[in-house]
């Protein structure tokens, strides 16, 4: 079922959503999805990387083979609709089931983990319970750091599911736009080539993700759990859903400048955070051809990190509106995207600059007067 055959009669849509035999059939497809992504993960070669130093002293090993997992999971795809067995449509023909199916499955699976997590007798940092008294909160948020299952990192594995599902949805939603119209837009080919240089970049450098907020200091629980494999793919592809039931014609200088918005934000974002991973494997990096500049010894002020202390998010603010303007302007619905990350980056920067006034104090005070701007130089 499309999103819109869900819009134009939620009802009827609804009592389609929760049909058993279909509920049934879809769980067993995204289980396998699953299944098949945590044995690509075991045996494909790849990286291994050291993550950040817990409050323990010990670090979790990722080993990053995310790249060749998705490049043998859509060849062995194609190989099966190539042969009849898979309908590349599937996805764009089921999306709604899709999304409810994999909801539900995240709301088991935050149960699941809590009571799990609540029974933990574990004192490593990364799986003992890290309890706040407060149900709901402990639900939300998580209770361990870093839960595993038969050995499988079960956060950073969760994200990769989500990244390569968001992929697999856009290219099911141009599949179906090419069956019925013989051919791709303008729009959809720009957001199909913005989002799949990004996914296919974010694996190339995979191992940035080790250094990240999530992955460091976020507990698992319900928040990733839907965050990362239903709120990802399924609205961050409201566009090319949007594209799929509308047609919207662009110049080539409204397009030029849309692939401009999507190189200037793209570079910002994926050099800063190489530029932050790279200071954190190593302190004496050179950034911009010069050893990085430290405040404190810990706080970074080389490169964009030198210009304002979140620049990362301006360069993902960039992309993600650059993935929308090939919308056009007839409705806020293909904006849903870059306005939510507008709002959740802003929500957590001043989150993020709370934890670290009370974690390096007066170093941090210092590192503000000498980084002032938040995101954007000379505005915020």
């Amino acid at each position: 079922m499309s999103w819109s055959v869900i819009l134009a009669d939620p009802v009827r849509a609804l009592m389609e959503l929760i049909e058993p035999f279909k509920l049934g059939v879809l769980t067993g497809v995204v289980l396998g999805y699953l299944g098949v992504l945590a044995l690509l993960g075991a045996i494909l070669p790849g990286r291994t990387i050291a993550g950040a130093l817990l409050a323990d002293k010990t670090r979790l090993h990722y080993k990053c083979n995310g790249l060749p997992s998705l490049l043998v999971l859509i060849a062995g795809l194609g190989v099966g609709i190539k042969a009849g067995y898979i309908s590349p449509t599937v996805i764009a023909d089921h999306g709604g089931q899709m999304c409810t199916t994999t909801f539900m499955l995240c709301v088991v699976m935050s149960l699941w983990l809590l009571v799990r997590g609540y029974l933990s007798k574990s004192k490593s940092e990364s799986l003992k319970p890290h309890v706040t008294g407060n149900l709901i909160e402990d639900w939300w948020f998580g209770v361990q750091l870093n839960p595993d299952f038969l050995g499988l990192d079960l956060k950073f594995f969760w994200i990769r599911v989500g990244m390569m599902g968001w992929l697999l949805i856009n290219l099911s939603v141009a599949a179906k736009q090419y069956i019925n119209q013989g051919s791709l837009s303008l729009s959809m080919t720009l957001f199909q080539t913005f989002c799949g240089i990004y996914v296919l970049d974010y694996f190339w450098h995979e191992e940035y993700m080790t250094s990240t907020w999530d992955i460091i200091a976020e507990k698992f629980g319900f928040m990733l759990i839907f965050g990362d494999v239903v709120f990802i793919p399924f609205t961050f592809s409201i566009q090319a859903w949007w594209l799929l039931s509308h047609s919207v014609a662009i110049t080539p200088a409204a397009a030029v400048v849309n692939v401009l918005v999507f190189l200037c934000g793209f570079a910002v974002f994926r050099e800063a955070n190489k530029q932050k991973h790279m200071f954190k494997q190593d302190p004496k990096v050179l950034i911009w051809g010069e050893p990085a500049k430290v405040i404190g010894g810990r706080l970074l002020v080389s490169g964009f990190w030198g210009i304002a202390r979140h620049c990362n998010y301006l360069g993902d603010i960039l992309v993600a509106f650059s993935f929308s303007l090939m919308c056009g302007v007839s409705s806020p619905v293909p904006y849903f995207y870059p306005s939510y990350l507008f709002i959740l980056l802003l929500w957590r920067e001043r989150r993020d600059e709370a934890k670290c006034s009370t974690k390096y104090k007066e170093i941090w005070k210092e590192y503000c007067k000498a980084v002032p701007w938040r995101i954007l130089p000379y505005i915020y």
